[in-house]
């Protein structure tokens, strides 16, 4: 069993509390705009790290992330970029990845949006973890944490890391 914690949108932040929601992890995933290269540098500090880059990302970022990445864990084929939409709603760019690839698992960022859904069409699976960091839209901060097991997504968590605006206790006055 692999256990992964997926992550993206982090846009120069890192909650610490990622890092204690992912003490059990054997690998981070980052689906991209990771912002300053310090973010990465704790992951990679942290434990493997896997990802792509996203549209805010410098190229330092770019030099040390792909924009596309596939690869395979415990049996997983997974596709990570980070523009790319949703069963049904794809970019053209991607579904051409996803049909040429054959991924089981596809994840992406960007939208701020979590969404866990399956495509029966092309028999994968599809994630996005909404964005963990304090710049965007989105209202609540969100990543996810699951194990790969027997060429299997299991043990699928949502974690809630507090509203988008919210100041850590640790961070407070």
């Amino acid at each position: 069993m692999i256990r992964i914690g997926l992550l993206s949108d982090t846009h120069s932040y890192l909650d610490p509390a990622i890092l204690e929601h992912f003490a059990d992890c054997d690998e981070v995933w980052h689906g991209g705009d990771v912002g300053d290269p310090a973010v990465l540098d704790t992951l990679e500090a942290f434990a493997p790290v896997r990802g792509v880059y996203g549209n805010i990302d410098d190229t330092e970022i770019r030099r040390r992330l792909p924009e596309n990445n596939v690869f395979e864990v415990g049996g997983v084929k997974v596709l990570m970029t980070h523009i790319g939409g949703y069963p049904g709603r794809y970019t053209t760019r991607v579904r051409k990845l996803i049909d040429d690839n054959r991924p089981d698992l596809y994840i992406c960022g960007h939208s701020h949006i979590l969404k866990v859904m399956p495509d029966k069409g092309r028999h994968l699976l599809h994630m996005n973890p909404g964005a963990c960091g304090r710049h965007g839209f989105h209202r609540m901060r969100t990543v996810l944490r699951f194990s790969i097991e027997d060429a299997r997504v299991t043990g699928l968590e949502v974690i809630e890391l507090g509203l988008r605006g919210a100041i850590p206790p640790d961070l407070r006055p």
